[in-house]
């Protein structure tokens, strides 16, 4: 049986800072790099070995991807790409949430947070998330996966929730409840190309 793990990145200086990060580039703290590290060890002690390993265009992304890879004691060439990144939360990317809920209202900012289609002002919806991951994950991911290759995949937030709702686990109604922690691996059991279920470790 083939896995996808699927890992959040670790912790990055605007997590830190409560902002909405969404295609803005920001590097891990050193807290989210200890988180990354974790990552790695659990994949070794649990003698989960990647095959190959995608990740987005956003350093804290692919920086968590890397460390994951050294503390595991794996070398593996990174495929990224910009279908992965982060929802893009527009007019919101760099503010504080906590200012933001202030000044537009906790009730709008959580709706623009975790509706399924609403987007915030100039930004992208999880709809629209979903609209770009899927067929980056049905081209290059899928087929790999059928073959019977194991496959990390260090995103965001957003990116792996979308995964979540093409994967079938989660519809738009139901996909709000699902929160992602940082560093913390998503390991989901693949029979011939098709998901059956999934835990973390």
């Amino acid at each position: 049986m083939a896995k996808l793990i699927l890992i959040r990145h670790g912790q990055s200086q605007w997590n830190l800072e409560n902002r909405f990060t969404g295609f803005r580039d920001q590097p891990l703290t050193a807290h989210g790099e200890s988180e990354a590290r974790a990552a790695g060890k659990r994949l070794k002690v649990a003698g989960i070995t990647p095959d190959l390993v995608f990740t987005s265009t956003l350093e804290r992304a692919w920086r968590t991807a890397e460390l994951v890879l050294e503390s595991a004691d794996l070398k593996l060439p990174l495929v990224k790409s910009d279908d992965l990144r982060e929802r893009n939360y527009g007019d919101l990317n760099g503010l504080n949430k906590a200012e933001t809920a202030e000044k537009y209202g906790a009730e709008q900012v959580q709706i623009w947070r975790r509706s399924y289609d609403v987007p915030p002002p100039g930004g992208e919806s999880l709809a629209d998330v979903v609209a770009r991951v899927k067929p980056y994950y049905e081209k290059h991911i899928l087929p790999e996966l059928a073959a019977g290759k194991n496959i990390l995949i260090a995103a965001h937030g957003n990116s792996i929730r979308a995964l979540m709702v093409v994967l079938d686990f989660y519809t738009p109604d139901t996909i709000s409840s699902l929160e992602i922690a940082h560093g913390e691996p998503m390991v989901i059991e693949f029979s011939g190309g098709t998901p059956t279920e999934y835990h973390y470790l």
